[in-house]
């Protein structure tokens, strides 16, 4: 053989081993490396995983100096995880206008071992419905940013840090006038947050991190996607374990193998089978994100999988040092088809994490180690110390691991195991003589109710028999109005019969609707509610809200701006509508009333039609500082058949509220003149008659807008009714 053909070979031997060597990557986003595919190619799987950490360090000159900041050690103790809506009433009570973290915490404690960070998200889904960013939420909050600074605090001294969002792409509202990394930190300095959650970000960008040292506030930073650049995982210090494709065999976390130190919490929220994603979290040693309110729909963690986040919770807060080993070994051998094994070896002890991928359960030997004097080994997922069987230079370990379950063993020296150990370990026991398999797994939706609106016959009375009150428009009824109208929310059908509201003929919430319903006659307002007659209102009731933050934000000392007599007041909260209703005689609409008045009985798309006519209501304004809305009378082309105007594309108008024990939401009608750009994620439109605004409610601070407005419905006479046919 030649010089040319031997280095020609030599080549090409190279290439083939540094190929051979390189680990498959499980997914498209990469995320996750497939494990060995047996027990022959477990060798040179594990050389291939180490020669590529090798690599990629030297390649990107990783440098992990963030992980050693120590107002930033308590990230490798951050375990069970929860993302929750701002808006959820067991966080926030309206009523008492009061934050209440103890009650959130204690419901979570008791159905799956509590949490040590929670992401608070007060911006999607309604973001968007004005030109309000997403400091302006947060700042909107009950309670102002001070509010928000003691519920942070609230929290911290439970022992539970506190994320907020970054909504990367909200470009399409009021500009923040600096950069918007420099804005969300100095806005969670102010508030004593924790770490910023990057929403849709594959890793949040370094400017954050300048930002953070700039202002002297360290903050976690977490990108919602996996981390598409891997020298981000240096200032990334967590992230999410977000799409992960589960396969049979456990794939290992790039960015938690990349760097053991970083956190990851595996998040998949719209699933209610928790197993592969809790398995998949076990075996690499990573957190969870318990997610139950997602954007204001409730998918609780069935009683199965709760207790399986309590006690992987339990035996992860007992070591909590060990998951971040350098030493970790994913895939160490086991002894059983199905079961797959990580080591995490700490100073005098190592513990082994198990996942039995099979549905059977398995008893006998498990696992091997090499025999060392004096070492004592524990069942820690059943609470038991183990008796090691020695077989030459290893012992052989047995117990039992439940189909579908999980197992943990310690491997300790006597002198590294305190009394809380064995406090732990008899904990474990008790709640191991309860196998996994007897929790149930049933999930259901959250019943809703609509709160319930109060007939208004003064206006009616006042006006005398047979004359419509000032103002209103006379709606005949009618024995078969068909009500069929759609949500226009972005997400949610991943659950079905769980998205959207729950009617009072419904059997669960649900998106789109479809009903045929008797109508009785009724009133309701020829335009929107105006800056006049609202001032009217003040005047002579001496309304003032409890709450009153953002209350007639475009009115001065009491006073709207020259010339906006006729245009429709906005900043009123639901609750802000409803007392002028009162004070009127009169009431908010039904959304179904307030349709059948924009139908006119018919299934048209439009007041005056099916086709779209854009001359017939205000232009769409796409700026990110919102112009006034328009005068309620400037469109009379865009009237119903009825003669009701301004009923689509100038205010959204409220409705019905409904409710569940988590969640309040209004229905919103009509859609709006403003439409910021640059994202999908806004708040979207509902210009169709068909269709409708889900707004999630939290305190009239933040629900206020400036294009939702309303108008007021009056019932006839004190005996007639409206009656729902509930077929």
């Amino acid at each position: 053989m030649n010089k040319i053909s031997r280095t020609a070979l030599l080549i090409f031997l190279l290439v083939a081993k540094a190929h051979a060597q390189q680990p498959e990557w499980q997914g498209d986003l990469k995320e996750l490396f497939k494990g060995p595919a047996g027990a022959l190619q477990a060798d040179q799987w594990w050389q291939s995983m180490l020669n590529w950490r090798k690599a990629q360090k030297d390649s990107l000159r990783y440098s992990d100096s963030v992980y050693h900041w120590p107002q930033l050690g308590w990230t490798n103790k951050t375990f069970i995880y929860a993302q929750v809506m701002a808006e959820d009433r067991c966080l926030y009570d309206p009523s008492a206008r009061t934050y209440t973290v103890d009650r959130y915490l204690d419901d979570l404690r008791s159905r799956y071992g509590g949490l040590d960070a929670v992401l608070i998200w007060p911006t999607y889904p309604n973001i968007g419905i004005d030109d309000r960013n997403q400091l302006d939420l947060v700042a909107d909050m009950p309670g102002g940013l001070e509010g928000v600074r003691q519920m942070v605090t609230d929290f911290r001294k439970r022992g539970v840090r506190v994320f907020f969002p970054i909504m990367i792409w909200d470009k399409g509202t009021r500009d923040p006038g600096m950069p918007i990394a420099v804005a969300l930190v100095k806005e969670m300095k102010v508030i004593g947050a924790d770490g910023l959650n990057g929403d849709t970000m594959f890793g949040v960008t370094e400017d954050f991190l300048q930002a953070c040292d700039s202002l002297q506030y360290p903050l976690v930073l977490q990108p919602e996607v996996a981390i598409n650049q891997l020298k981000m995982t240096e200032w990334n210090q967590m992230s999410w374990g977000y799409f992960w494709k589960y396969e049979y065999i456990p794939g290992v976390s790039v960015p938690k193998w990349l760097e053991p130190k970083h956190q990851v919490q595996v998040t998949n929220r719209w699933i209610v089978d928790k197993t592969d994603d809790l398995q998949y979290a076990f075996f690499n040693g990573v957190g969870y994100n318990a997610w139950e309110n997602i954007w204001g729909i409730w998918n609780q963690v069935p009683a199965r999988y709760a207790e399986e986040i309590r006690r992987i919770a339990a035996i992860y807060r007992q070591f909590p040092g060990i998951w971040n080993s350098a030493g970790w070994r994913p895939h160490t051998p086991t002894l059983q088809q199905g079961v797959f094994a990580s080591l995490f070896p700490g100073t005098d002890m190592q513990v082994y994490t198990l996942v039995n991928r099979d549905s059977t359960d398995h008893r006998g030997r498990q696992l091997q180690a090499p025999y060392q004097t004096d070492m004592r080994y524990f069942d820690l997922w059943n609470g038991r110390e183990l008796t090691a069987r020695r077989e030459g230079d290893k012992v052989s370990l047995e117990f039992p691991l439940e189909g579908r379950g999980f197992g943990a063993v310690l491997a300790a020296r006597p002198y590294a195991i305190d009394s809380g150990f064995y406090r732990f370990l008899a904990a474990m026991r008790v709640r191991s003589k309860r196998p996994l398999k007897d929790y149930s797994v049933a999930w259901a939706p959250l019943p809703q109710r609509m709160v319930n609106v109060e007939r208004a016959f003064r206006a009616a009375e006042q006006a005398g028999r047979g004359k419509a009150p000032e103002g209103m428009v006379f709606i005949p009824g009618t024995d078969g109005y068909l009500f069929e109208s759609r949500g226009v929310m972005i997400e949610g059908d991943d659950l079905p019969t769980a998205v959207g509201v729950q009617h009072p003929w419904e059997n669960h919430p649900s998106r789109s609707q479809q009903h045929s319903m008797k109508v009785s006659p009724f009133y309701i307002d020829k335009y929107p509610v105006t800056n006049r007659q609202f001032k009217t209102f003040l005047d002579a009731s001496h309304y003032r809200p409890a709450d009153g933050h953002n209350f007639l934000k475009d009115w001065i000392n009491g006073e709207y701006p020259g010339g906006w007599d006729d245009k429709p007041v906005t900043w009123v909260s639901i609750e802000d509508a409803r007392a002028y209703a009162r004070w009127a005689g009169k009431r908010l609409p039904h959304e179904w009333e307030w349709q059948y008045a924009a139908q006119g009985g018919t299934r048209r798309t439009y007041p005056w039609g099916n086709a779209m006519d854009s001359s017939r209501i205000p232009i769409a304004d796409t700026s990110r500082e919102r112009r006034p809305p328009s005068d309620v009378h400037a469109y009379p082309a865009g009237g119903s058949v009825f003669g009701v105007m301004d009923m689509i594309g100038n205010v959204w108008q409220w409705t019905d509220e409904y409710m569940d024990d988590h969640t309040r939401s209004a229905i919103l009608k009509g859609g709006s003149y403003y439409r910021p750009r640059t994202s999908m994620w806004y708040f979207p439109q509902a210009l169709e008659l068909n269709k409708y605004g889900k707004y999630l409610l939290m305190a009239p601070s933040i629900d206020r807008s400036g294009t939702i407005g309303f108008r007021c419905a009056a019932d006839g006479a004190s005996n007639s009714k409206i009656t729902i046919n509930h077929n």
